[in-house]
């Protein structure tokens, strides 16, 4: 597979992501010449990682003073409690603004890196290798960093891009097909925000794609990479345009919340369980045409993605749903600020539609009727 690279920018930042197969091994070579400065890295890792991973990126860093974390991975980590104890370490061994933070593992791991190198004597370099396909397509690229609060889902947090992020598809071969479809979660919500034809090559090519196809695979990622680019390139801080990144995860943050951040129902399933009740509301409220809706509804009965509430909930956690998804930190009145689809490709535009959450609650609430 050949590789590639993809420049984001941004009015702040521009920087490279690196495509490829088998190319954890460059990390060393990458670091030293796009930060020629560090001298001690500290790398953020997933506990579960395969140790031949791990092994690929400590050879490649040899020449670094390391430090070493290795965390089970859960929502319930992004905490101010863990990432203080991170700051205070690397603080404890001198690392200056020079140094550099590699996040090693999936969207969690991610956002507290970020989030720690943000902090630490006002930003340290930072790198992402995300070893998921949610992160590969969505997590590690924007610059958002951020931890929970008992109040709700990322609710304290910074904008902090990294200086470069590293993808390489090999590492997803070895994930088990429920994390391959929670990453294409975000994929598909991506054609679905902004781009219609990627949305149809979807329908045609999703079974593949979450079966591990390397070119399918290498596509969609690229694909996904671009669209969220372009995005940000737009609107960096989420003062509008990219609220339509959020197509979904007003509702994917309730039912989160709601579940206490458990594992029984993780972030990508959120997110397509989201989107379909967005959908499902947007047709709902006349605003999503029928044959569009449609075409939404059979490519997840097709995949069989998760798509019903009351398969995840009983009908007595609307409440709790309902209490989380007023905590969303897009809402800035009282009622909840919505992203809702109009066709496949376009969605309502932001801080256009309101919806009281008496509404939203007897809307998920019509779903045990």
């Amino acid at each position: 597979m050949k590789n590639t690279k993809l420049t984001v920018h941004t009015k702040n930042k521009s920087y490279p992501i690196y495509f490829g197969k088998e190319n954890l091994s460059k990390i060393g070579k990458l670091v030293g010449e796009n930060l020629p400065g560090v001298k001690k890295v500290c790398i953020i890792s997933d506990k579960k990682l395969p140790s031949t991973i791990l092994k690929k990126i400590y050879r490649s860093l040899k020449k670094y003073n390391l430090i070493i974390y290795k965390m089970t991975t859960s929502e319930k980590i992004k905490n101010l409690n863990n990432a203080n104890n991170i700051i205070e370490n690397l603080l404890k061994n001198n690392f200056n603004r020079s140094d550099c933070v590699i996040a090693l593992g999936g969207g969690v791991i991610g956002d507290l890196s970020a989030f720690v190198s943000s902090l630490t004597k006002r930003g340290l370099k930072f790198v992402n290798v995300p070893t998921t396909l949610l992160a590969q397509v969505d997590a590690s690229i924007g610059g958002k960093t951020g931890i929970n609060s008992h109040q709700g889902k990322n609710l304290i947090g910074t904008f902090y891009h990294p200086d470069f992020v590293l993808m390489d598809t090999s590492v997803l071969k070895s994930l088990p097909k429920r994390e391959m479809i929670c990453g294409y979660g975000e994929i598909l919500k991506h054609s679905l925000i902004l781009d219609k034809k990627f949305f149809l090559w979807l329908y045609k090519n999703a079974e593949k794609l979450i079966n591990k196809n390397d070119k399918i695979l290498k596509s969609a990622i690229i694909k996904s990479c671009k669209i969220k680019s372009k995005i940000i390139k737009l609107d960096e801080k989420e003062n509008e345009l990219r609220m339509v990144l959020n197509f979904g995860h007003t509702f994917a943050h309730g039912f989160e919340g709601a579940k206490n951040f458990s594992k029984n129902l993780n972030h990508g399933e959120a997110v397509l369980l989201g989107m379909m009740v967005a959908s499902d509301f947007s047709a709902s409220k006349k605003i999503l045409a029928t044959k569009d809706y449609n075409l939404i509804k059979k490519h997840y009965i097709n995949l069989n993605l998760p798509m019903k509430i009351n398969n995840f909930f009983k009908k007595k956690e609307v409440k709790k749903i309902t209490y989380f998804i007023k905590k969303d930190k897009k809402n800035l009145t009282k009622k909840i600020n919505l992203i809702l689809i109009k066709e496949i490709g376009k969605t309502t535009k932001p801080k256009s539609q309101y919806t009281d959450p008496r509404i939203i609650k007897k809307f998920l609430e019509s779903y045990f009727n």
